[in-house]
C-alpha cells in the first residue's frame, strides 16, 4: 500500500474549501488501516449512516407481508425486486402506531403521517415533533457539511404541509425534501460559474490539477476508485443535463390529465446523489421521500394512467384487477428501494461496502392503504450496520417509537434516550 492518507490531507486536497466546486471523494485504501475496518490515524470507526425512506399511501398487505417469519419467508410478490438483496434487509410487521389513533382534523393520512415520522399526535397543521432522522441528525450530523438531507422524487399530492414532507426540525416546522435533481447536484458539488451551471462544461474541470496531484500518491486500486468516482460524477452531469426543461421547475399539483413526468428516472438520479453525498461524508442523515403521502401519482411506465395513485388504493381495490394493480405500483416502490441497496452495496468503503456502515428504514403512513390501517405496519430494515439481523421477517407487538428508539441508540450509535411511543428496546433488531 502507499503511504498513509490521512482523511485531512484527502479533503483537503478535494474539498477545495472556499472553491464554488466541492468534489468530495469516497474514502480510499489509503486512508485505512491495515485491515480496512477502521480509518487510520486515530480515527477508530467508521461513521453510521440513516436514510429514512418512504412511499405514500399504504400497501396490499396479501401482496406485500410474507406469511412466514424467520430466515425462510418467502419474497412476496411487492418484495421481488429485494430477492437479491435477502440478506441485506429484515421485514418487520407488527408495528403499532398509537399516536396515529388521536383523534385529529383532517382525515386519517395526516394524524398517521405525523405519528410515523414524529411519534407525536397530529397538531393541526404538521407533525408534533421531530421526525426520527433529525432526532438522530442532532445527535451524528454535527461535524459533518450537512447535518441531514432532504430527498424528494414525485411531487404529487394533496398539498398540505403534513402531507407533503418527511422531515420535521420540530413541532409545525416541515424540513422540505429537495425535489430537482439539478439543485441537489448543484447543492452538494457547487455552482456559481455560468458555464457549470448551463452544464457546458464539467465542473471537473476545475479539479483536474488537484486530482492528478491526489492520483499520484495512490496505488492502482486506489487510482482505479478515483478515476470510477469522477467518471460517476460526469456521468450524473450528463444525465441530469439531458433532463426535458420541464424538469427543471416543481410542479404543483397538475392539472386533470395528470404530469405524467418519468419519475423512475427522477428516482434513481437522486438516489445516486444521495449515495455520493453518504459515500463522501457530507452527511451521515438522509430522509428520501419517493411519493408523497395520500400521493397522487399516475404510472404510465406502469401502463397505469386512468387514476392517481391515491384512487387506485381505494376504487375497485377489492376486485382481483384492483389487487393487481396496487401490487404493482407497490412493487416498483420496492424497486427503487432496491437500487438505492444495490448502490449501497457496490460503493467500497474500507474491508466491505458503504451498506455495511448504513441502515434504511423504508416505511409507509398506513398498513393496508383501502382502511388506512395504523397497526400490523409493516416496515423494511436494510444494511449492516452495527450488526443489524438480516435475511430475516420478524413479527412483532411493538410500536414504531420501540424500533425507532433501538435503531438510534443500538445502531446507528446516536443516545436519544427516548422517543415518543417507546416502551422497550426491540431484542429482534441486533
Amino acid at each position: 500500500m502507499a503511504a498513509f492518507l490521512s482523511r485531512r490531507t484527502f479533503l483537503k486536497t478535494m474539498g477545495l474549501a472556499g472553491a464554488v466546486v466541492r468534489i468530495g471523494l469516497p474514502p480510499l485504501a489509503a486512508m485505512f488501516n491495515s485491515n480496512g475496518t477502521a480509518y487510520a490515524g486515530g480515527v477508530k470507526t467508521l461513521p453510521k449512516r440513516f436514510v429514512l425512506w418512504f412511499n405514500g399511501n399504504g400497501i396490499p398487505e396479501k401482496y406485500w407481508i410474507p406469511r412466514k417469519t424467520g430466515a425462510g419467508f418467502e419474497i412476496t410478490p411487492c418484495l421481488s425486486p429485494l430477492a437479491p438483496f435477502r440478506d441485506d434487509i429484515h421485514v418487520f410487521t407488527g408495528l403499532d402506531s398509537p399516536a396515529a389513533r388521536v383523534p385529529q382534523p383532517g382525515n386519517s393520512h395526516y394524524p398517521s403521517m405525523s405519528a410515523l415520522v414524529s411519534g407525536q399526535p397530529f397538531t393541526g397543521r404538521g407533525a408534533g415533533g421531530r421526525s426520527i432522522d433529525q432526532v438522530i441528525a442532532r445527535k451524528i450530523g454535527e461535524e459533518t457539511r450537512f447535518r441531514s438531507l432532504q430527498i424528494g422524487v414525485s411531487q404529487e399530492s394533496f398539498g398540505e404541509s403534513i402531507q407533503r414532507n418527511l422531515s420535521w426540525a420540530d413541532r409545525d416546522r416541515p424540513l422540505p425534501p429537495e425535489m430537482l435533481p439539478h439543485q441537489l447536484f448543484d447543492r452538494l458539488f457547487g455552482v456559481n460559474e455560468p458555464s457549470w451551471v448551463k452544464r457546458r462544461k464539467s465542473i471537473l474541470d476545475s479539479v483536474q490539477q488537484e486530482a492528478r496531484a491526489l492520483r499520484s500518491q495512490l496505488e492502482n486500486d486506489d487510482q482505479a476508485r478515483l478515476d470510477e468516482y469522477l467518471g460517476s460524477v460526469r456521468e450524473l452531469e450528463k444525465s441530469i443535463a439531458s433532463l426535458p426543461p420541464e424538469y427543471r421547475t416543481v410542479v404543483e399539483r397538475p392539472a386533470e390529465g395528470g404530469d405524467l413526468r418519468d419519475w423512475p428516472r427522477i428516482a434513481k438520479l437522486q438516489s445516486d446523489l444521495l449515495v455520493h453525498a453518504l459515500a463522501s461524508g457530507q452527511t451521515l442523515v438522509a430522509s428520501y421521500m419517493l411519493t408523497k403521502c395520500q400521493g397522487l401519482s399516475r404510472f404510465p411506465w406502469l401502463g397505469l394512467t386512468a387514476q392517481r395513485h391515491h384512487e387506485y388504493t381505494h376504487g375497485q381495490v377489492e376486485t382481483p384487477r384492483g389487487m393487481r394493480i396496487l401490487r404493482d405500483i407497490c412493487r416498483w416502490h420496492v424497486e427503487e428501494f432496491a437500487y438505492l441497496v444495490g448502490r449501497l452495496k457496490a460503493t467500497p468503503e474500507g474491508d466491505g461496502s458503504l451498506l455495511d456502515n448504513t441502515c434504511l428504514l423504508f416505511v409507509h403512513e398506513h398498513a393496508e392503504a383501502n382502511p388506512h390501517k395504523n397497526n400490523n405496519l409493516a416496515v423494511i430494515v436494510a444494511g449492516h450496520a452495527s450488526s443489524l439481523k438480516t435475511g430475516l421477517h420478524t413479527r412483532t407487538t411493538g410500536t414504531l417509537g420501540d424500533l425507532y428508539l433501538t435503531l438510534a441508540e443500538e445502531v446507528v450509535g446516536a443516545r436519544v434516550g427516548s422517543f415518543p411511543t417507546a416502551g422497550r428496546k426491540l431484542a429482534e433488531v441486533v
